[in-house]
Parts: C-alpha cells; sequence; structure tokens
C-alpha cells in the first residue's frame, strides 16, 4: 500500500479506469458473440443490426486503446464476410 497521498490516490484512479476498460472489452465479446448467434440462426435482419453495433463498439475501444485497429479490423472484416454469405 502507497504511503504518499498522491500515490494513493492513483490507485484509485487506476483501478477505476481498469473497470471501465473491463466493462468495454466485455460489451465488445459480447456483441461480437450475439452477432454470431445472429448469424448461426439465419436471420440476415438481426445479423447485419447486430454487425452495425460490433462495428460501433469495436471503434470505440480502438479510439481508448484497448483493442489494436488491425485486430479490430480483421474482427470486423470477417463477421461482415459472414454477414454477406448468408443465404
Amino acid at each position: 500500500m502507497p504511503n504518499i497521498k498522491s500515490s494513493k490516490k492513483a490507485v484509485k484512479t487506476i483501478a477505476k479506469k481498469t473497470d471501465n476498460n473491463h466493462e468495454l472489452k466485455a460489451t465488445v465479446k459480447n456483441c461480437i458473440r450475439n452477432c454470431d448467434k445472429a448469424i448461426a440462426a439465419g436471420d440476415k435482419k438481426a445479423a447485419t443490426e447486430k454487425l452495425n453495433e460490433v462495428q460501433k463498439t469495436i471503434d470505440k475501444a480502438v479510439s481508448k486503446g484497448l483493442v489494436k485497429s488491425n485486430t479490430a479490423a480483421r474482427e470486423k472484416s470477417r463477421l461482415n464476410e459472414k454477414v454477406k454469405n448468408m443465404k
């Protein structure tokens, strides 16, 4: 445990940021799962809506530095390809 007042404050700040980052990462993963479920169900309209939601949340995560831009592009590309290939 830190003894200096500014270090104590830093610990609180870091904990808050960590919680926020974890929450956004979980949101991204859940959106991807929901999109995959819609694709598996064969509902093209729902899958398209979920894809838009996924792209939005992934872009937020990239802007905050939680996900690398190439990783985000790869995820979005793969999901987009799956939605396009739906029958």
